[in-house]
């Protein structure tokens, strides 16, 4: 049975949409979570099958899938404006918040504050977390395990955004020809009431803008292009979503100048303890970089790929999911994944956070909160950060 798509308004959308943007604390896997308990089960905005697609879809693009979940679920529901409704509901909590915790930061003294070492120590029980998962579920038996492995080894020894790319590229083409070819049954199709007319434009976009936006940042040198361009890569590129845009986003605003790994690994700490996606990290980068406009320029690039794919991807999904060989070469993306994250605790989670058995000891307290005793990540945020500051006096 085909999905009946139920029209409805953006502003309906947008209050929905603000309200899972204030409580949808606990990662990706949880908004989703949210999204199902309010979209499908409260609201019956679409169906359990629909829904379903939609998770699937997200998962194999790149970018933050959960927010890319909420914009193809108020494209369904009202159109374009209603996935730019779902957006910005979604986002904008979130935004303002890291936003102002990055003015505090250029109002006050980042090297003498002892919470702010603790956030940064946080990090690293947070990005642990995420790699034990991840590996789990996204390398569990010997070949994906060592695709992870090899990824975390390049990865370490060739530091670059770009290395990183060719990491990915690479473990999709080893999927691609060696990893067992299944496609899950019983897919239901999705229709969003856009042509394919629609959807090339949106892939012709993506591709141009991740084509001529390096070069255009080379010929014209202001802050905000290339900033624009580090963020729109960012978000093109970056596969799993969550924790593993860390790493990209790392090496595309320290080595440029644009913020310390000290304010880097803060912030990061930082955005364990607010609502919403995680890829709002960029808002509080981009603060750092170049203030009020460098948040709205870096929020804009970072999820600006997600519209496009979301859009671009929908009316082909049905025939691409049903490719054996697609499953395949994501599978091998996902395994690289994991390495490339197990790379990022090491360097430059760890290195740049842990200082002294002190460090390390709230790392493991940290780290067991979040495992053992299954705490919310906003609660070890706060001990961490407390932590930190009695460590630092």
């Amino acid at each position: 049975m085909e999905n009946k798509r139920v029209q409805g308004s953006a502003w309906e959308v947008l209050r929905v949409a603000t309200r899972l943007g204030f409580t949808s604390f606990g990662g990706p896997i949880a908004h989703l979570g949210y999204f199902r308990e309010e979209y499908v089960n409260r609201r019956k905005w679409l169906d359990e099958k629909t829904y379903a697609d939609l998770v699937a879809l997200c998962q194999f693009l790149p970018g933050p899938a959960s927010s890319q979940v909420g914009i193809a679920v108020g494209l369904l529901r009202a159109g374009l404006p209603g996935a730019v409704a779902s957006w910005i509901g979604f986002t904008l909590p979130s935004v303002l918040a890291l936003v102002w915790f990055a003015f505090a930061l250029r109002e006050g003294q980042l090297e003498t504050a002892g919470w702010l070492k603790g956030l940064m120590i946080v990090a690293v029980a947070v990005v642990a977390q995420a790699v034990w998962g991840m590996a789990k579920s996204l390398a569990p038996d010997r070949p994906r395990g060592t695709i992870a492995l090899l990824a975390a080894i390049a990865a370490l020894l060739f530091p670059v955004a770009g290395a990183q790319v060719g990491i990915i590229v690479a473990a999709g083409l080893i999927g691609w020809w060696f990893l067992p070819r299944t496609v899950p049954p019983n897919r239901v199709p999705v229709h969003t009431g856009l042509g394919r007319r629609a959807a090339i434009i949106c892939w012709g976009l993506f591709f141009g803008l991740l084509l001529f936006l390096p070069l255009l940042a080379q010929w014209n040198g202001h802050p905000w292009i290339a900033l624009f361009d580090g963020f729109y890569r960012a978000g093109s590129l970056v596969f799993g979503g969550g924790h593993v845009v860390l790493p990209l986003l790392q090496s595309v605003v320290v080595p440029a100048g644009w913020v310390d790994n000290e304010a880097f690994l803060a912030g990061y700490g930082a955005a364990q303890a607010v609502p919403g996606p995680l890829f709002t990290f960029a808002a509080y980068l981009g603060m750092v970089a170049e203030g009020w406009g460098g948040a709205l320029i870096a929020t804009l690039a970072i999820f600006l790929p997600s519209f496009l794919l979301v859009i671009g991807a929908l009316p082909f999904w049905d025939v691409i999911r049903r490719r054996p060989a697609f499953h395949a070469a994501f599978a091998g993306v996902n395994a690289a994944v994991v390495g490339i994250l197990l790379a990022a605790l090491f360097d430059p989670v760890f290195t740049k956070a842990i200082d002294s058995p002190l460090d390390f000891s709230l790392a493991l307290i940290a780290f067991g909160l979040l495992m053992v005793w299954k705490q919310p990540p906003w609660v070890v945020v706060l001990i961490a950060a407390a932590g930190g500051w009695v460590i630092g006096t």
